[in-house]
């Protein structure tokens, strides 16, 4: 892969698509570097919003929300990513991408669930712009990303359940902030609604099996995305 990054483990299958989907590849870094930098904008525009009289959260509510931290957070690396050769990335950054994944995936698929207006198609491109980006291209991206870019590095079976933890750690957050103030960043959190605790525990319990389950898939997707680019290791 002249002018290109030699992953570690190497490439060893389908060296001409693997070196068409590399990282290191101009078309991939121009189009990660867009969509970092239309999902930062769409965060801008949030958080300007956040200051105008009459909105529904402020800008330290804005930040709480899981759907802004992990656009942030994809912002952020696409950029960098479209920035610096892999081969001066830290070694963890491939398994970053996964976690990104399914943070993008379950954000698009509980906005659809529990957070859109009643009434609104799943399939609907009709929204606020920074919502649009947010809750359905930066998802569809994160998930093609995953998919289609080669890497080469499988994970254990345990990835999953690592990925898991920023979520329940994102859940701890959000009752300890709602009962300091009682705000809560989504309604199916709010224990003071209709059911009470346990109507909230009982969707968290659901939407954390959904996490796991996309987890799931998404781990056995890239370890078959990996062994599209390398061999599996020989014990």
């Amino acid at each position: 892969m002249s002018g290109m990054s030699v992953l570690d483990p190497p490439v060893g299958r389908h060296p001409e698509f693997n070196r068409v989907m590399h990282p290191d590849q101009n078309w991939i870094r121009v189009l990660r570097f867009v969509v970092g930098v239309l999902v930062l904008a769409a965060l801008v525009q949030k958080t300007y919003d956040a200051t105008l009289p009459g909105n529904d959260v402020d800008i330290a509510q804005l930040y709480s929300e899981f759907t802004v931290q992990s656009n942030l957070a994809l912002g952020l690396v696409l950029v960098v990513s479209a920035a610096r050769p892999r081969a001066r990335l830290p070694w963890w950054w491939d398994r970053l991408f996964g976690a990104l994944a399914l943070y993008l995936v379950m954000t698009g698929i509980i906005y659809v669930v529990l957070v859109a207006p009643p009434g609104e198609p799943w399939w609907s491109v009709d929204l606020y712009w920074p919502q649009l980006v947010h809750h359905r291209l930066a998802p569809l991206f994160a998930a093609l990303d995953w998919l289609l870019v080669t890497r080469t590095v499988r994970g254990r079976w345990w990835r999953p359940l690592a990925w898991l933890g920023y979520p329940a750690a994102f859940l701890i957050f959000s009752w300890v902030r709602g009962g300091i103030d009682g705000w809560y960043v989504y309604d199916f959190l709010d224990p003071t609604l209709d059911g009470g605790w346990g109507a909230a525990l009982t969707t968290t319990a659901q939407v954390l099996a959904a996490f796991l389950v996309v987890a799931v898939l998404l781990h056995v997707a890239g370890n078959v995305r990996a062994s599209l680019a390398s061999p599996p290791e020989r014990r």
